[in-house]
């Protein structure tokens, strides 16, 4: 448990404010600007306090112990919006549109599709997000939706909502901004739920010059609360909540949280108001926008505020807090605050408001709650209480949809059989082909080397072929994939934009690096030698400890260890580099090098895995595979280990719990058909395991590779034809391609970001003590420059993790 006791005295303020939350009075907003502030002992008994209310509140409502989120699907009807906020890198311009190849906003048959994989992977709610009334300032959004035959953006929002429920029983949840009470009304029929944050009641920061909701209409406090006040005259199930550390006062905070109960207290219905849940969000600061150099909000200020919100609300609000928005050593904290939801969560989709912070694996979420003392269950999008009490809260129109996907005893959501059904992201498919682009929308520009923009022309057959894939990649084969792999001219320009489109609209804009380190084990020696490449078990702890100090987040080991060498080397390396590096992430060891110490060590497979995670390798390469195929191993790298005995290995490692990356090295002597049949037999695998953190495509160079599937294409067209398809097979299934910068340098990496990868690798390097000593020496991508890759796209830049989460280190590498 993490303690923030310490020896602070308590105000008199402070301490009258607890003694009446400890008798479960109603506090006002000076009894909660007093606990806003508490520190210290007066700290640990608010939380206290809020811990125990929640408790309570969780008894009343028959479900004890336990913490809700709701899977969902994240849905970017459009980024325009016609407010400036000085934190915001979801919306963009028209320009930006079109530099980016985006359309103005999400087509239905885009929609459906992103929607239909989250069905398969058992989301139940859709998630729409937009910016507000984009169409008041943009030209270029009225004009979109006056082609479509749409009155508004919020029109648009209610058709989409309703195609989505009619298509696939997911329910919407609705979060378009500001909305009047005509246009509450006329949404209410398309969704269960709708939404809008508070953020605050500061008129200094919607007033002054420079603040952040400076120029932003919809951010009008006054306007935002009436619109909470028309959701509750309308009986709609309503989120809301406060944004912290944007510059706003504790006395502000107070307010605001007192303004949220007040509005939902205004509108009970049999002791039930219509505020379903109240987020406590942490503002998180992100390049590229003006508040770009504000601190993140500082954490006890803002656990205060998660306790404060607990105790104004009251024991039967739900609290929610967003778990990507903090680190997993923080969750204590938060539950001991009185959270008990950490809300909407995908599988899927990134999310586009904070694309640099990526959700938790719902495994690891569901994990980490336990360990705090509690169960993780799915809820829908209509919190229980709603659910429970449809006749009141739901329009007839939606009663039937949450019946269907609801447990009639506890109101949370059905337990669904879908996210472990390989078949069932087929069977849900019966939607319009995605991507559909309507007569005069521009499409993506060549990615060719070509400087204009240019519709492509493809033939009718490559069009259909690359939408049905991206709608469902099991309903083509193999004859089909291969068709799409060959791929030239405007058929080609067609697949790498249905894949880019594919990719902005699952895991999203970001484009990700790590810092890392290479080292190749085979350079293990006894002792000193002349050989630069050559490095003794001191030398690693220097070598792990150079590359913390660089900021690097992972070091990456691979390679047999010399057949003279005592196998137990990869284990000393392993806690070598623990030792001197404790938090460096390890990821280390092939296949074939862990079949090594296997055979030569006498531990077989099991007990191989188990040591070296008990030695300290916290991931494994995929790697030490061409192609899986004997034919191909046979031909090209007779010394791999066989394909069975990798496949073997790999799944091996998945289940002792080492999560792995994925790789296709082609252009040498393997066909169309071995490369596609090698990315099915990754995607089954992944089925099983859910094992693969990332799928990395390289191309093989000098003589033995650079071999072309298609006479006279050019070497960059090889390249998005299989970014391209590796995109669109595997989607669903292995979220993130990564870009090989290494093999096709900076120039085609980029062009490679935009024909359906997101991901540019490790920055590998090479660090100050044995550099030679690491495979790649002698190439680096500083972060400054992966940073500037991602910015001429205009995209986010993130930084990550090994497997793809945040890093926990502070600082900004070089």
């Amino acid at each position: 448990m993490t303690s923030v006791a310490s020896s602070a005295v308590s105000s008199p303020e402070t301490a009258r404010a607890l003694e009446r939350a400890a008798r479960r009075e109603r506090l006002d907003a000076a009894d909660a600007r007093a606990l806003l502030a508490a520190t210290g002992e007066d700290l640990e008994r608010l939380l206290e306090l809020a811990g125990a209310l929640r408790d309570a509140g969780l008894e009343a409502s028959g479900r004890p112990g336990v913490i809700t989120y709701s899977r969902k699907v994240f849905v970017p009807l459009t980024t325009l919006c016609r407010d400036r906020c000085h934190y915001c890198v979801f919306v963009d311009t028209p320009g930006q549109l079109l530099k980016k190849s985006k359309p103005a906003f999400m087509s239905p048959a885009q929609v459906l599709a992103v929607v239909r994989q989250g069905q398969a992977m058992g989301c139940k709610e859709v998630l729409l997000t937009l910016g507000d009334r984009p169409e008041d300032r943009w030209p270029e959004a009225r004009t979109w939706l006056d082609e479509h035959g749409f009155a508004s953006t919020l029109d648009y929002v209610g058709h989409i909502a309703r195609l989505v429920t009619a298509e696939t029983g997911l329910l919407a949840h609705l979060n378009p901004g500001v909305m009047t009470a005509e246009e509450l009304r006329m949404l209410r029929p398309t969704a269960p739920s709708m939404g809008m944050m508070l953020e605050t009641t500061s008129r200094r920061l919607f007033e002054e010059p420079g603040q952040v909701h400076y120029a932003s209409p919809d951010k009008d406090p006054a306007v935002r609360l009436a619109v909470i006040d028309d959701a509750g005259r309308e009986r709609v199930p309503f989120t809301t909540g406060i944004l912290v550390g944007i510059g706003e006062t504790l006395d502000d905070r107070a307010e605001s949280l007192v303004a949220i109960r007040d509005a939902h207290e205004r509108h009970m219905v049999d002791g039930q108001g219509h505020v379903q849940e109240v987020i406590v969000q942490n503002f998180r600061a992100k390049p590229r926008t003006a508040m770009q150099g504000a601190p993140d909000a500082e954490l006890l200020e803002y656990v205060a505020a998660v306790a404060v919100a607990r105790l104004v609300m009251g024991a039967r609000m739900r609290i929610q807090v967003p778990p990507n928005l903090s680190d997993p050593a923080e969750f204590d904290l938060l539950v001991r605050a009185g959270a008990d939801d950490w809300g909407g969560v995908s599988p899927l989709t990134a999310d586009h408001v904070n694309p640099e912070r990526p959700w938790p694996h719902l495994d690891d979420l569901a994990l980490r709650t336990a360990e705090l003392g509690f169960e993780l269950r799915e809820r829908l999008t209509a919190q229980p209480e709603f659910v429970l009490d449809a006749e009141t809260w739901l329009d007839p129109a939606m009663r039937g949809p949450v019946a269907a996907l609801a447990d009639a005893g506890t109101g949370l959501a059905r337990v669904s059989a879908a996210a472990s059904d390989p078949d069932a992201f087929r069977r849900a498919r019966s939607a319009p082909s995605l991507y559909d682009r309507e007569p005069g929308e521009p499409s993506v520009r060549s990615l060719s080397e070509r400087s204009e923009t240019k519709r492509p022309t493809p033939t009718s057959s490559a069009r259909q072929l690359a939408e049905t894939a991206a709608s469902d990649p099991g309903a083509l084969d193999d004859a089909e994939w291969v068709a799409l792999l060959e791929s030239r001219g405007d058929d080609l320009d067609t697949l790498t934009a249905t894949a880019d489109d594919l990719r902005r609209y699952t895991v999203g804009e970001a484009v990700s690096l790590v810092v890392n380190r290479n080292l190749t084990s085979s350079g293990l020696r006894p002792a000193p030698t002349d050989d630069p490449a050559a490095f003794t078990l001191a030398d690693v702890g220097a070598i792990a400890a150079d590359a913390w100090d660089l900021g690097a987040t992972e070091l990456c080991v691979q390679g047999l260890l010399p057949p003279t060498a005592d196998p137990e080397g990869y284990l000393a390396l392993a806690r070598a580099v623990k030792a001197a590096a404790p938090g460096l992430h390890l990821h280390a060891y092939r296949p074939q090098d862990v079949r090594d110490l296997a055979d030569r060590g006498g531990l077989g497979l099991t007990g191989a895995l188990s040591a070296l995670r008990d030695a300290g390798v916290d991931t494994v390469p995929g790697t030490g595979v061409k192609v899986l195929s004997e034919r191909v191993r046979a031909l090209v790298a007779p010394g791999d280990l066989e394909i069975d005995r990798w496949i073997e290995g790999i799944t091996a490692a998945h289940r002792t719990g080492l999560r792995s990356t994925s790789v296709l090295f082609y252009g040498h002597v393997e066909t169309a058909a071995e490369r596609i049949a090698h990315l099915r037999l990754l995607r089954a695998i992944q089925e099983q395991t859910r094992g693969f953190t990332e799928f990395v495509p390289i191309p093989l160079p000098g003589p033995s590779g650079g071999v072309p599937l298609v006479p006279d294409r050019s070497t960059l067209d090889e390249h998005r034809a299989m970014v391209a398809v590796s995109r669109l097979m595997l989607s669903g299934s292995i979220a993130h391609i990564q870009i090989p910068w290494t093999r096709v340098g900076r120039e085609a990496s980029a062009v490679l970001l935009r024909s359906g990868g997101d991901d540019l690798g490790g920055t590998l390097l090479d660090g100050r003590v044995k550099p030679e000593a690491g495979i790649e020496h002698g190439l680096e991508l500083p972060v400054t420059d992966a940073t500037a890759i991602a910015a001429r796209l205009f995209r986010p830049f993130r930084l990550r993790t090994t497997d793809y989460l945040e890093p926990r280190r502070p600082g900004v590498p070089r």
